[in-house]
């Protein structure tokens, strides 16, 4: 009966040894899975520093929301700019590489401009998007007018990003949808 219990006892242990390996691989396998996608600091029009920095917290923020068709994707920020209208096609390959992402988004915010001479902003914006692969291969391109989708009259200019920016992100993922000419993975929650 004394030489059942270490018997017992080490089968018990090996036993539990291999459940903790296959649940390691099995967390291993979902985050091999996951994918990743970069977004670029979006250009700003008008080019105007004091308005930089509080339209990529309203861009980003609009990124991280939960309806988009990317939610699959690992969202990851990178602070570097790059031109909407001249891309660097060999940076975003680098970037892609150096990030492990299958996906790179390079945005533009316009503000509308408002009276004569100077700026006098309106809290109206266009978030514009492009979509390359980590090949530097173009996918599509789409953007989001706040005013001409939501007639939005009144209301502050980080929400009107937030609003354009969830919009494109969303209008990008139709345009995928409708090309199917790069796949979106699962998008079942």
């Amino acid at each position: 009966m004394k030489k059942i219990y270490p018997f017992l006892f080490s089968f018990i242990f090996i036993l539990s040894g291999f459940q903790l390996v296959s649940a390691q691989l099995g967390i291993l396998q979902k985050e091999s899975k996951k994918q990743n996608i970069i977004y670029f600091n979006p250009e700003v029009f008008p080019n105007i520093e004091e308005i930089k920095e509080p339209t990529y917290t309203a861009f980003y923020s609009g990124v991280s929301e939960k309806n988009s068709p990317f939610r699959n994707y690992k969202v990851l920020r990178v602070d570097a700019n790059i031109p909407f209208d001249s891309i660097d096609v060999d940076a975003i390959k680098e970037y892609c590489k150096n990030n492990n992402a299958q996906l790179a988004v390079i945005p533009k915010v316009k503000y509308f401009k408002v009276g004569f001479g100077k700026y006098v902003f309106s809290n109206q914006v266009i978030v514009s998007m492009k979509l390359y692969d980590s090949m530097g291969n173009f996918i599509t391109e789409t953007d989001y007018d706040t005013y001409r989708k939501n007639a939005r009259i009144l209301g502050s200019a980080e929400n009107s990003i937030k609003i354009g920016t969830s919009g494109a992100v969303n209008r990008m993922g139709k345009n995928l949808k409708k090309s199917k000419s790069f796949f979106l993975g699962n998008t079942e929650n």
